[in-house]
């Protein structure tokens, strides 16, 4: 098995395997892939993805892909031929590939912190490769919640029940600057923002609401299921809740937050809530999410609500 670089490869090459991790992500995920797997394929085309692909006898049997955000560089993907058929056990051909990232990303001039999630991946199944190049690993939890089934009615509280002080509305283009402010805040000394160090600047939040509500990477970002909490004395966001679609009939959460002053007001169960009934009254049959498994009081509250833990996933961090 050989590790040549992306850039050498077309689409045609790279497109049986992402036809297979299509599947895998909606087997796994009830995700579609697709159009961040025709993403992928322009970038290759283009020669301006940086990554690596293993070869063996001229077939591509696994890539990954990595970008470089300043002074960071964040690990976008991996993914092997055949992987379902060893989901607990250490992939060679995965190892030599983060091997070769994480070497290229250490090395780049200028980068100071590496990250990666990888979702389709079990916990632990690929840290060592990780671990011994000092990075720090985060279990995390990729949890869903059944639409269709009247589960989703476990959320209880509806907006109505909203402290007065309180008033909810749905996401606008307005919103970006304040709710930049508004995650910056919530994250301060929270263990996510290790995980994820956009969530410590205002100008990182900005560039992670512009990759959530602009690209595929997280599926179609869905403004009417998105909420924003607001104190209406202040007339500033406290709480807010992003959601995509990541399939025609799937939500997922990809941002949900309230302020520490506010919590314990059942703010963020409402928020929960709104998004729920919104994709339920559009026939939506699924709604997920993913929480750091350290971050117990959310977790509590996503089990009490109704959601369940369907794969357990590692968040690796790496700081100079």
């Amino acid at each position: 098995m050989e590790i040549i670089d992306l850039r050498h490869f077309t689409s045609a090459d790279l497109r049986p395997l992402l036809e297979e991790e299509k599947e895998v992500w909606s087997e796994l995920l009830s995700w579609d892939y697709g159009p961040s797997a025709d993403m992928i394929l322009r970038y290759v085309d283009a020669r301006i993805l940086p990554g690596y692909a293993a070869v063996q006898r001229g077939l591509l049997h696994g890539y990954s892909f990595f970008v470089y955000e300043g002074n960071k560089g964040v690990i976008g993907d991996l993914f092997v031929t055949g992987e379902k058929s060893v989901p607990h056990a250490e992939n060679p051909t995965e190892v030599r590939l983060v091997t070769h990232v994480v070497e290229t990303l250490q090395q780049s001039p200028g980068v100071h912190r590496v990250e990666a999630q990888l979702l389709v991946h079990e916990s632990n199944a690929l840290a060592r490769p990780f671990l011994e190049e000092g990075f720090q690993r985060f279990p995390r939890l990729f949890m869903a919640l059944p639409l269709a089934n009247g589960l989703s009615l476990a959320l209880g509280p509806n907006r109505d029940a909203l402290p007065p002080e309180i008033e909810m509305r749905r996401w606008s283009d307005q919103d970006y600057q304040p709710a930049a402010s508004l995650i910056t805040a919530c994250y301060r000394g929270h263990v996510d923002s290790e995980i994820n160090d956009q969530y410590r600047s205002i100008q990182g939040a900005s560039r992670f609401l512009n990759n959530i509500v602009r690209f595929p990477g997280c599926g179609t970002f869905d403004a009417g299921a998105s909420f924003l909490a607001l104190d209406r004395r202040a007339r500033a966001p406290i709480g807010l809740i992003l959601c995509s679609r990541v399939k025609h009939d799937v939500g997922h959460v990809t941002q949900v937050c309230v302020l520490p002053e506010y919590r314990g007001k059942s703010i963020g169960r409402m928020l929960l809530a709104a998004t729920s009934q919104e994709l339920k009254r559009r026939h939506f049959q699924l709604l997920s999410l993913t929480v750091t498994e350290a971050n117990r009081r959310a977790v509590e509250l996503y089990k009490n609500i109704g959601f369940s833990v369907e794969r357990v996933f590692d968040a690796f961090v790496w700081e100079a």
